[in-house]
């Protein structure tokens, strides 16, 4: 009886975390690779993510006040932070029907379906994307050419990604600053490295999530892109375009790490985080898509409840 919890009478200490909050952090940690989509794709950038994000709040107001009858969750911002991930995983001439199909794959489909926040198998950004994806193959990967303050959205002059380059052979890719920066064709979201990086530090410094997902899945991808490197360096790209070029940052620090989704222990966290830094590789390497981020990510979404079955956090008090 030694070891026995003792409960102290009220009242008690608040730890001052809460949905809201967290939520809330994340979308502050998103501002920076916000500026740099609105800066590089201009008014394309700026009707995409509104749409997105009008589109997912009506959404799930409508599903949970007339199909599941309960009160609002809007508020919680869980419905906006969707909206603009969904947003940063889609070109910035996608037209406004096919992103409020998005939306409705999104919220409809990858989370109320499920019963709401919380209860979610999969991501509901990338289930939204991939739907898309799936559904709209030439639209989605049509990518417009970065054009600073562009006053284009539908009409503007289009090219490659990254990955879609090495994925045809062609080896002149653009520079590494331009990578960091953003200077290059992709996804809203996914195209400045540093944006994202400072979206990183933020969330580590305010504690809303661990090291231990983005670390595994970039840490992985880098050892394995690598390896081949090595092997073949005619064939297979230097291991830092992989990690400056496509979904991997945008993926490892802000899809991946969504709480309902990933593994609740540490050591989960981390077989998670290389299982997705694995499939991301095998994808890219050796797949007929040249992304590979948010097939891996949904995958295991898919083992997470086998993972947290086998791999469980030590009980309070355990040894």
């Amino acid at each position: 009886m030694e070891n026995k919890l003792i409960i102290s009478p009220s009242p008690h200490i608040h730890g001052g975390d809460s949905i809201q909050k967290n939520m809330y952090g994340v979308l502050i940690a998103l501002i920076p690779a916000m500026l740099v989509s609105f800066y590089y794709f201009g008014l394309g950038a700026l009707i995409v993510s509104a749409v997105s994000i009008t589109s997912c709040v009506m959404i799930e107001y409508l599903i949970g006040k007339f199909l599941l009858k309960k009160e609002a969750t809007i508020s919680d911002g869980s419905a906006i932070l969707t909206g603009i991930l969904l947003a940063f995983n889609l070109p910035s001439n996608l037209p406004v029907w096919i992103i409020i199909i998005g939306a409705f794959a999104a919220i409809g489909i990858g989370k109320m379906a499920f019963g709401g926040l919380g209860k979610n198998i999969f991501n509901p950004a990338l289930a939204g994307r991939v739907f898309l994806l799936i559904s709209f193959p030439a639209q989605m990967t049509t990518w417009p050419v970065p054009e600073p303050m562009s006053m284009h959205y539908t009409d503007g002059q289009t090219g490659a990604t990254v990955l879609s380059l090495l994925n045809e052979g062609i080896s002149e890719l653009p520079s590494y600053t331009d990578m960091l920066s953003g200077n290059m064709g992709g996804s809203l979201g996914e195209v400045s490295a540093i944006a994202l990086l400072l979206g990183l530090v933020y969330l580590l410094v305010r504690k809303i999530i661990t090291w231990h997902i983005p670390v595994a899945i970039i840490g992985t991808v880098a050892i394995f892109t690598g390896i081949m490197y090595g092997v073949d360096p005619y064939s297979y790209a230097n291991p830092l375009v992989h990690l400056l070029s496509g979904g991997l940052l945008l993926g490892a620090v802000f899809m991946a790490t969504d709480y309902t989704t990933s593994p609740m222990s540490k050591t989960g966290m981390l077989v998670y985080g290389v299982g997705i830094g694995l499939l991301t590789t095998v994808i890219r390497l050796f797949g007929s898509y040249p992304e590979g981020v948010s097939f891996a990510i949904l995958i295991m979404n898919a083992f997470t409840p086998l993972i947290n079955n086998y791999i469980k956090p030590k009980h309070f008090g355990g040894k």
